[in-house]
């Protein structure tokens, strides 16, 4: 299994504040790409993908959408407006939730009030956690086994504060070159190389 999640710090938890984020300052066209390229492939999606969106631009809690590729079914298309209507349909279903309550949303999708950071920890459990990090082991050298899982963020990057806290879980640096890349071309990259060395869950 190879798991993505995408902490997109300034990503409103409200439905109709999300869709009006589009192209704005809060660029959430970045969750639908992102899911887009973890997910899709030419006539067909992956095998084994998990995606979690943690929306943190909240007046109450953060928003955790998992889409699950191996239980979705058909959701109309892979294009941005149709995947931001599903992640808007989620935030839908998630108004009245307390913290860290769960509810299915569709085949495949389910939203959950919890924060990036006891997501990571209960993620950390069962996964080999990595960190996007331009001085990072390049990907090409890095061992993969097990369900390895892509901590991701959208333009605003992680809290230095944050990461000692993630290296804690085991989380391991790991670099995609030189350059800083949009969050759905990491995607891209880390799926050609697990894809290359034949591991991440296949």
């Amino acid at each position: 299994m190879r798991t993505f999640v995408l902490r997109a710090r300034a990503a409103p938890t409200d439905s109709q504040a999300l869709l009006a984020a589009v192209g704005q300052d809060a660029h959430t066209e970045i969750l639908a790409h992102t899911l887009m390229n973890a997910i899709f492939v030419a006539q067909a999606h992956r095998a084994d993908v998990v995606v979690y969106l943690v929306l943190e631009s909240t007046r109450d809690y953060s928003r955790t959408i998992r889409f699950e590729a191996n239980a979705m079914r058909d959701i109309g298309g892979f294009d941005e407006r149709t995947l931001l209507g599903k992640i808007a349909g989620a935030l839908d279903a998630s108004r009245g939730m307390g913290k860290d309550e769960e509810r299915p949303v569709a085949p495949g999708v389910s939203v959950r009030t919890t924060s990036f950071e006891r997501l990571v920890q209960a993620l950390a459990v069962d996964h080999q956690l990595f960190l996007m990090d331009r001085k990072g082991t390049p990907i090409g050298r890095q061992a993969f086994d097990g369900n390895p899982c892509f901590l991701l963020t959208d333009h605003i990057p992680m809290p230095k504060k944050t990461i000692p806290g993630l290296e804690r879980l085991g989380a391991k640096k790991i670099a995609l070159g030189p350059t800083m890349l949009f969050a759905s071309q990491c995607v891209v990259l880390i799926h050609h190389a697990l894809d290359q060395a034949g591991g991440g869950g296949h």
